[in-house]
């Protein structure tokens, strides 16, 4: 006589989608499980095929001081030396840290702050979570967990804010209702950052300063405020899975307790936090219209048994409006005999309606190979 609890009989009682609904009907997302308690990692949260970082095998040596992502000080006086940076690490790496880049560190904390803060509240009725909890696309501000809760394979160990902040930035009253005030400070200090850097990658891939910016790469502007609660088994769960960005730019800052990792040559690089400092990174757009010149890395973030871990990404793209009727394929401008365009144009919210499809697969950047000619 088969046991009860045999693995196929278990296999047969586990409805994942019915668990995915009971999550998402609690409206408190992953922090509501730890503030209940718990003890283990649902199911939902298992990662299938865990990818610890690599080993070093035969022939292999240990990650040098040289396996660092680059730090990029903007503030430098030589102009031509900093192009010359950020285009080595746009290319090489497709990340950088960057100091020097006149964001007010009082405005910084003060946005980790909000975020923390909002996160750390308790939902239920009456509350800006409650209030906020939503999966429609249109909405300009919303919270829940996972955005592809019903598409990933893994449900990731994370909460999120959302935040459309550009090109119709929501009404004050649609934020949550504490440090509204600090949020829309953010997000024109990164605006400022984000053409700022725009100008430096034009000029590093040989183009007018302002070629870029001219064509709308930062027209549109997210905030993606994202929580991430201690994780009482972190070996089995994930807080963001293996993925690149779909936009053109993400500038993240990340408080001191990590997790950041990329892939580079193969191999997770850790991001180790820096006090003061933005990390960059090229989105799959800009990796897209640059024909391969800059590199759009994966990267993901480990689940820990710390935190809080609160970090804040800003992404720059176009799709973000839905009367946007831009094409981008290659520019025109670096395509040669010797160098004829690697993708076909799209439409970005085609582009980013079939990231957004497809979900944080866990396993291979997939949107942008689709585009690959």
């Amino acid at each position: 006589m088969a046991a009860a609890s045999s693995p196929a009989a278990a296999a047969a009682a586990y409805d994942r989608t019915a668990e995915l609904r009971a999550l998402d009907a609690t409206l408190a997302g992953v922090r509501g499980l730890v503030a209940s308690g718990a003890k283990h990692v649902p199911r939902i949260f298992h990662a299938p095929d865990p990818e610890p970082p690599q080993a070093p095998g035969a022939g292999q040596e240990l990650p040098s001081a040289a396996a660092t992502v680059p730090v990029i000080d903007l503030g430098g006086g030589d102009r031509a030396a900093v192009v010359e940076c950020v285009r080595r690490a746009a290319t090489e790496w497709g990340f950088f840290q960057v100091t020097g880049h006149g964001v007010p560190g009082e405005a910084m904390d003060a946005a980790v702050a909000a975020v923390r803060a909002f996160h750390d509240a308790d939902g239920g009725q009456g509350s800006d979570k409650a209030r906020l909890y939503s999966r429609e696309p249109g909405k300009a501000v919303k919270y829940h967990c996972n955005f592809d809760l019903y598409q990933a394979p893994v449900t990731n160990w994370r909460d999120t804010l959302y935040l459309r902040m550009a090109p119709d930035p929501p009404a004050a009253d649609e934020l949550p209702e504490s440090r509204r005030d600090e949020l829309f400070e953010y997000a024109k200090q990164v605006k400022n950052l984000g053409d700022k850097l725009f100008e430096l990658l034009s000029e590093a891939l040989g183009l007018k300063p302002s070629y870029l910016t001219d064509i709308e790469c930062n027209q549109g502007q997210i905030i993606l405020g994202h929580y991430y609660p201690p994780c009482p088994q972190p070996e089995l769960a994930i807080g963001t899975s293996r993925h690149s960005d779909s936009g053109f730019l993400t500038i993240l800052l990340q408080d001191e307790i990590g997790g950041l990792q990329i892939l580079h040559k193969d191999r997770w690089v850790d991001v180790t936090p820096t006090p003061g400092a933005f990390i960059v990174n090229i989105g799959d757009l800009l990796q897209l219209i640059s024909n391969d010149k800059f590199s759009s890395a994966e990267h993901r973030v480990v689940a820990k048994n710390a935190g809080p871990r609160v970090s804040i990404a800003c992404f720059f793209s176009t799709h973000f409006h839905p009367a946007s009727t831009r094409i981008y394929g290659p520019i025109k401008e670096l395509l040669s005999d010797e160098n004829p365009p690697l993708y076909r144009e799209t439409l970005v919210r085609d582009f980013v309606g079939h990231y957004y499809s497809i979900g944080l697969d866990g396993r291979e950047r997939t949107a942008l190979s689709a585009f690959r000619l």
